[in-house]
């Protein structure tokens, strides 16, 4: 006879048991999805439509500020090093860097969604790495969306984080110890 204290202990959130936990996985893989379907937009607008001058410059104007290009020399060398190299232009680069992680998003979309471990890895690792880019641009440019896609994103990495870490643990536990015979 298995009591409720053994399924469930007391210590494991609610969020991470059974029922609760498969629909926030679904819930962050659409989310992540979604924000590769408005990526996807960014990219292929920056990339194919930039005949139109006006509305491309209120596009770069806009990215430019996005990325925090005046405030950051890095990301200013790094994407005059990259429109160098593509002799494209700004647009261009930042239209391909945006076409690159629309594929990021999609791959750990989609895992997550069909629950592969492996996704859930890489949804862990992608998403911490953007946490402090999220951070500084909060701290220059301070607003509530910034601030909801930050909490939003240190939510799935601890959500994702913890069951990855309940699921270890519950798999070795359930290994029973066998004795082998040597000779």
């Amino acid at each position: 006879m298995v009591n409720e204290k053994t399924k469930n202990p007391a210590h494991e959130p609610a969020i991470l048991q059974e029922p609760r936990r498969h629909r926030y996985l679904k819930l962050i893989a659409l989310f992540k999805i979604g924000k590769g379907v408005l990526l996807l937009l960014l990219g292929v607008s920056l990339l194919f439509l930039n005949a139109r001058t006006r509305w491309m410059d209120a596009i770069s104007d806009w990215t430019a500020d996005e990325i925090l290009l005046e405030h950051s020399k890095g990301v200013s060398f790094l994407l005059h090093k990259l429109q160098a190299v593509l002799a494209g232009g700004t647009l261009r680069a930042t239209g391909l860097l945006a076409l690159f992680y629309t594929a990021v998003l999609f791959t750990e979309g989609i895992g997550v969604y069909m629950e592969q471990r492996w996704a859930e890895l890489l949804m862990i690792f992608a998403t911490a790495t953007l946490i402090p880019l999220e951070v500084r641009h909060l701290w220059h440019r301070p607003g509530l969306v910034g601030a909801l896609i930050l909490l939003v994103n240190c939510f799935i990495v601890w959500f994702l984080y913890a069951i990855l870490k309940r699921d270890k643990a519950k798999t070795r536990a359930a290994q029973p110890r066998e004795l082998v015979e040597t000779r």
